[in-house]
């Protein structure tokens, strides 16, 4: 970046200390190119974010600046703006080859410069840049620049949220995203689910969509570790989180919490289907063969997402849990049914069996 101007070197410093003190994903996505459309004079730029689904990729976009102007797409979207990955020829050469960039002219002799964002080895987003004249050297030397401290600032980030040994969403990352993702979340997308698990008695259930949270602890854990040592059980571990990511949406949200225990944030389902999914997810593990330990099950208790305080929502998803593991284990328990038929008491009790976070 050597060859930019005086003129702009005061901006883009500004901007570079914008980007890093966000400590927020889309809030750093924004900083990021409004930075980049106010120094390079483009027409529009639009954040695009890779998601998978029923094991097909699709792609959403999630921000657009043009006119001078952002346009977030929050998670009230409706499912049908996503798009198929195959629809974007761009975006599928970067994959294969794993580019760093992809520069092309459009049908309408708009330049256009795609992106990618890396994280783990995969490209999970990609930031398409649009212009009605070819890209300058010293233009493409700033969005270079800027992409770059954008990327590895993302890395830092995403590295505090994962837990260590399973690369889930940590505790603290739960603490600070909870009310977000729990208020802000609305329909997406709903679960893959045969057309008959959707009928009663030959007619379709409108059964109005929720969001869920549940908490999982794998069955006997600590046998495992007696039994095989701590090597073994954190090869569980990391097995456990690989069938969670499995079974989950990439929009659903996955959490360890320590120990043998992980919290979910199922989001846009109805009660029928959020059953079927807690349950699948229980049969995926229940079927898994663990090298050494052989078979492994899970206790699960989920409970719907309110507008509760996050420590009132987990202490009623972990009694349903509780009452997973005495009736058993190996199940999955609903907290409101539970207080229906009077096995549960509503509220957060004292009793001392019961462990909260």
């Amino acid at each position: 970046m050597q060859d930019i101007d005086d003129e702009m070197k005061k901006p883009l410093l500004k901007h570079l200390v914008e980007i890093t003190a966000h400590r927020e994903h889309s809030r750093l996505a924004v900083s990021v190119i409004s930075a980049l459309y106010q120094l390079t004079n483009v027409q529009a730029i639009r954040m695009l974010e890779i998601f998978t689904m029923r094991d097909e990729h699709y792609v959403q976009e999630k921000m657009v600046i043009r006119d001078g102007a952002v346009h977030t797409i929050d998670d009230h979207t409706s499912e049908d703006l996503k798009e198929p990955l195959a629809s974007f020829p761009a975006m599928m050469a970067c994959i294969r080859n794993h580019l760093n960039e992809y520069l092309e002219t459009a049908d309408d002799g708009s330049h256009v410069l795609w992106l990618p964002v890396w994280l783990h080895g995969k490209m999970n987003s990609c930031v398409e840049i649009r212009s009605d004249r070819p890209f300058e050297q010293q233009i493409m030397d700033v969005i270079h620049g800027i992409f770059h401290v954008y990327c590895n600032y993302q890395s830092l980030l995403d590295y505090s949220e994962r837990d260590a040994l399973t690369g889930l969403f940590n505790r603290k990352t739960f603490d600070e995203q909870f009310t977000r993702y729990a208020f802000a979340i609305a329909p997406a997308e709903s679960h893959a689910l045969d057309k008959d698990d959707r009928r009663h008695d030959g007619e379709v259930i409108d059964e109005p969509k929720g969001h869920w949270l549940a908490v999982v602890d794998i069955d006997h854990f600590k046998q495992v570790n007696d039994r095989y040592g701590h090597l073994y059980g954190d090869e569980v571990l990391i097995l456990m989180a690989n069938i969670l990511r499995a079974s989950f949406r990439s929009h659903d949200r996955i959490f360890r919490f320590g120990g043998e225990e992980f919290v979910i944030l199922l989001r846009a389902t109805t009660l029928t289907d959020a059953r079927k999914i807690f349950d699948r997810f229980r049969q995926n593990v229940q079927e898994y063969d663990f090298p050494q330990v052989g078979k492994v099950t899970v206790s699960l208790g989920f409970v719907g997402i309110s507008r509760e305080t996050p420590v009132v929502i987990l202490g009623h998803a972990d009694q349903a849990l509780y009452h997973a593991k005495k009736s058993g284990r190996n199940r999955i328990c609903f907290y409101e049914e539970l207080v229906d038929s009077g096995v549960l008491t509503s509220g957060i009790t004292t009793n001392d069996t019961v462990e909260f976070f």
